[in-house]
């Protein structure tokens, strides 16, 4: 489940309004005027406004009552030369389009600007080479930390990350070897929970549409976590029910009508991510095939339409903005020194829908309650 841990709400000093200070003044003031002019430190004057839970709010509204006289506005430039910081995070994902990406996202930048950080975003495109490029880039803005998707890089960008001592992780990847490496679900572990649910309701010839492993180590992992799942019953997925291709709704389409009309056909089809199973389930009204009858349909990922189609899709469900907050908090406390305090696996739930049936002959199927 979620773990949220919260600290508490960072609030900024807000000068009163008033008439602005003479320009000619505000360039002359320094942080040491504001606080001689406050009574107070240097040092408590930059608690007020960089952690003003800190500070009580007597002293924040007097120090808001000086900065705001005096016309004071803190120079960011410096401020990063004398803390050897930017307040700036970097992250490169494959792609945006890709709907658990998309709420990563947004659950990282609205984490970043609570805990007062701001965000660089590049897209990689799947390609280990391009990532490599966009973390040089990033790094060369300054940014205090970086975030990544998978495990899988270019062999020269960890060891350019570390001669910076810049904190990195991986995100979508849970690696139980390597604690605090990476934040995520563990892809492996979920579709082969998923694919035992199939075996479980007599299917025993399966189909497999998986998503490009060459540079996606997460597909890799759930492809992994199928043939595990499937070798325990001495099963496995023959060469003519496999297929690998982008992760496009219509390389889903074409990929799902390979498999579906060999002889025999499979009874139940698993797609490595949400767009192959939407183009699986598509190609299998347009080839008149009975889901869930004849043919089970499940996915991994879980895009809106998924639970919208006729018939709606079984899949993996990747609590994606759970992973971009994880991973805020995370990368901040390395910044600032802290141990961070997260736990890092963000279990996958099963989440089943009219797709996925008994096998023709099958066992009867179990009371469905919407999540396993």
């Amino acid at each position: 489940m979620p773990c949220n841990s919260r600290s508490p709400a960072r609030s900024s000093i807000v000068p009163a309004r008033r008439a602005p200070a003479d320009p000619a003044v505000a360039a002359g003031v320094s942080l040491r005027m504001v606080a001689r002019v406050a009574g107070v430190s240097t040092a408590t004057v930059s608690r007020a406004m960089n952690t003003p839970e800190r500070v009580s709010e007597a002293l924040r509204e007097r120090i808001a009552s000086v900065v705001d006289r005096l016309g004071w506005v803190p120079h960011g430039a410096a401020r990063a030369l004398a803390t050897r910081r930017t307040g700036t995070i970097g992250a490169v994902f494959p792609t945006l389009t890709h709907g658990d990406f998309a709420r990563a996202l947004e659950g990282l930048q609205g984490e970043l600007t609570r805990l007062g950080y701001r965000l660089l975003l590049a897209c990689s495109e799947y390609s280990l080479d391009q990532e490599y490029q966009q973390v040089r880039k990033l790094v060369e803005r300054g940014v205090d930390a970086v975030l990544l998707v998978g495990a899988l890089h270019h062999p020269e960008l960890r060891p350019f990350l570390d001669r910076r001592a810049v904190p990195v992780l991986d995100s979508f990847v849970f690696d139980r070897d390597h604690p605090g490496a990476s934040v995520g679900p563990d892809n492996r572990r979920a579709l082969f929970r998923l694919t035992e649910h199939l075996i479980a309701l007599g299917h025993r010839r399966f189909g497999v549409i998986a998503q490009e492993t060459a540079t996606n180590d997460r597909a890799r992992a759930r492809l992994e976590g199928i043939r595990a799942a499937l070798a325990q019953h001495s099963l496995a997925v023959p060469p003519a029910h496999f297929a690998e291709g982008r992760w496009t709704i219509r390389e889903g389409r074409e990929l799902f009508r390979r498999i579906a009309t060999t002889d025999p056909a499979p009874t139940a089809v698993i797609c490595g991510n949400a767009w192959l199973a939407v183009g699986a389930m598509l190609e299998s009204q347009a080839l008149g095939i009975d889901v869930p009858g004849a043919l089970s349909i499940a996915g991994y990922d879980d895009i809106e339409i998924m639970a919208e189609l006729p018939i709606p899709i079984t899949t993996v469900r990747v609590l994606s903005d759970e992973v971009g907050r994880r991973a805020a908090r995370h990368l901040v406390a390395r910044i600032e020194g802290r141990a961070p305090s997260d736990a890092f696996e963000c279990e996958a739930e099963i989440v089943l829908r009219a797709s996925s049936g008994p096998a023709p002959g099958g066992p009867p199927l179990p009371p469905r309650s919407g999540q396993s």
